[in-house]
């Protein structure tokens, strides 16, 4: 099926961390979950969305693992130089899209996000093609937060009425992340997703709920927890 450039999504999967947290040997994105690494999980979770036409994954130089994937070779998956920080390897990423005009929307994705649900993207794309900026999946914060003091005490506890906790996908016009990703890093800012480098030059995206489930996968025991949502949510 042919699909308007205008229409299609690009996915960026920024994919160049080493996940030291995990203390495995290996960048966490190469760990496995029956019988696939955790990278092959989310580019397959991509791919398989009918509105997304091509994949751009963000490989660190030199990254002995990638090549050896079979995913690797996959006609919609393009490889691009990862970054320093996140942000590098988005911009990287941003370029690839710009530079081969590949559509006007981008969504950005945590390589260790292997559990986002197909329904969570739909909605995701519903809302920030009809919102003036975009926006992200996210949570609500459910549990009591307490702000810390240097020395790891209680200072104060948090009103969780308004906080949610960001997650992945994160949708955008291309053209207005790349300036403002590019205009952000130039001026220091410090920029922990893409929506930070939004708010930064003054924008608010949407905040669109979606499933908690959706994890990241940081410390051994994610792996497990991956490992079952992936089983349960099939189909």
């Amino acid at each position: 099926m042919m699909i308007n450039p205008s229409d299609s999504i690009v996915a960026i999967v920024p994919a160049a961390g080493v996940g030291s947290r995990m203390k495995a040997g290996k960048p966490k994105q190469y760990l496995m979950i029956g019988g696939l690494t955790v990278l092959e999980h989310t580019l397959l979770k991509l791919l398989d969305h009918p509105r997304i036409n091509k994949v751009v994954v963000a490989i660190t130089d030199g990254d002995p693992y990638f090549s050896e994937l079979a995913i690797a070779t996959h006609p919609d998956v393009v490889r691009v130089s990862g970054g320093r920080e996140r942000a590098d390897s988005v911009l990287s990423g941003l370029q690839y899209v710009q530079q081969h005009q590949l559509g006007e929307w981008v969504m950005v994705h945590d390589a260790a996000r292997p559990c986002v649900r197909e329904a969570d993207i739909n909605t995701l794309i519903d809302v920030s093609q009809t919102h003036e900026v975009g926006g992200i999946l996210a949570s609500p914060v459910r549990d009591t937060m307490k702000r810390a003091n240097g020395n790891n005490n209680i200072e104060h506890t948090v009103d969780r009425e308004a906080l949610w906790h960001a997650l992945t996908p994160q949708m955008f016009r291309a053209a207005l992340l790349t300036r403002t990703l590019s205009e952000a890093l130039a001026e220091g800012a410090i920029i922990t997703d893409e929506a930070s480098a939004l708010e930064w030059a003054g924008y608010h995206p949407a905040l669109v709920q979606g499933s908690a489930d959706n994890i990241k996968i940081t410390q051994p025991e994610d792996l497990a927890l991956a490992e079952f949502y992936l089983e349960r949510n099939k189909g």
